[in-house]
């Protein structure tokens, strides 16, 4: 992969005064999502996850590229802010508004989560693609040490 050209889409036009989604520092991994919402955005403990538009829309165009959609980590470890799906993943190939599903992990009763319109809460990861082919087989060619073991197979320490 060498072209790491990405077309980004503004579908909200605050985004203009907010801030086109960039990387914050020399090197940030990841650019940070806007939440594009009308007004302040509150989610409860127990709440069902909410869908939230990051105003914007990206093509990768290329099979070797994919995002991944992650919560920023301060709103995930200081106020319990988590995806309703852990990790969103976006395929090169898709083209529509960037959408986060997010929900309030905190116990019942905890204090509620309030996003801003323009808060930045969430986080976009252009990560390489591998798409390998497969053969299927009746047994493996080769034996690995581990073998089937999973789940704590490989010990402690």
């Amino acid at each position: 992969m060498t072209d790491l050209a990405v077309e980004l889409k503004v579908l909200d036009r605050r985004l203009h005064d907010w801030g086109i989604p960039r990387y914050q520092s020399e090197m940030a991994a990841a650019i940070d999502l806007h939440a594009c919402i009308d007004e302040p955005l509150t989610i409860h403990a127990g709440d069902p996850p909410k869908l939230i538009s990051a105003g914007i829309a990206v093509h990768m165009a290329q099979s070797g590229m994919a995002a991944l959609v992650l919560p920023r980590s301060g709103l995930g470890h200081k106020k319990g802010l988590v995806l309703g799906n852990l990790v969103g993943l976006i395929d090169p190939d898709y083209t529509g508004p960037v959408m986060v599903s997010a929900w309030n992990r905190g116990a019942p009763g905890s204090d509620p989560i309030v996003l801003e319109p323009g808060e930045r809460f969430a986080q976009l990861v252009f990560v390489p693609v591998l798409r390998p082919s497969f053969t299927v087989v009746g047994e493996f060619t080769a034996a690995s040490v581990r073998g089937a073991g999973g789940f704590g197979s490989t010990g402690k320490s």
